[in-house]
């Protein structure tokens, strides 16, 4: 199924093979993983993700410190795979969702509202992203969801600007949209200021104006 805009099937299921497929668990393993990822999400909304320790989040549970930590390796890889389920809604909306985020709309304008919508994505989940982003040298570009990311938008840069160096401006686009940055600059930049103006350089690099 080709679409008009924005790439076809086969970049889709590029993008698609990005997100891997769905562990393999025991029906209770599944259970005890997501009650956990239900508590962490409680708590880190309640009290912020820094001020939660994985005693808590293991008390809170009913599970053992031990098992929190084999399954998850530590707080960061908690926030990791907590933000792993909220990245598959947007994944989602980028293959399959409505138009300008979903397929059907020019490549232009998906790439403008994918930045955009990530901006928002960050700002509903900074710490988490944060936490992820920072738990050791490098974390931020070895993860799937930012593999993800890139390749979408340099799939759209090389339909909507094919002279420009697509594998180059996709990292360029992504770099603003780290949580550090982000963090750094809250008290300076609204969130819909933010948004606005990570979609303003997303014009600008497509226009070249």
């Amino acid at each position: 199924m080709s679409d008009e805009h924005g790439g076809g099937a086969h970049q889709d299921v590029e993008l698609a093979s990005l997100r891997g497929p769905a562990p393999k668990e025991r029906a209770d393993a599944a259970r005890n993983r997501a009650k956990i990822l239900d508590v962490a999400a409680r708590l880190f909304s309640r009290h912020g993700v820094a001020a939660v320790s994985m005693d808590q989040i293991a008390g809170e549970a009913g599970v053992g410190k031990g098992t929190l930590f084999r399954r998850f390796g530590d707080k960061a890889g908690l926030a990791s795979a907590l933000l792993g389920v909220r990245e598959e809604d947007l994944q989602r909306s980028v293959l399959s969702g409505p138009p300008p985020v979903g397929p059907g709309a020019p490549a232009g304008e998906r790439l403008v509202a994918f930045v955009t919508a990530y901006a928002r994505f960050l700002e509903a989940n900074l710490d988490l992203v944060r936490l992820s982003e920072t738990a050791s040298p490098g974390a931020r570009y070895r993860t799937g969801a930012y593999r993800f990311w890139r390749l979408h938008l340099r799939i759209l840069l090389a339909e909507a600007r094919p002279d420009l160096d697509a594998d180059f401006f996709a990292h360029a686009l992504l770099a603003p949209l780290a949580a550090d940055l982000r963090h750094a600059t809250g008290e300076e930049f609204s969130a819909d200021r933010f948004a606005d103006d990570v979609g303003r350089l997303a014009r600008l690099v497509l226009t070249g104006a």
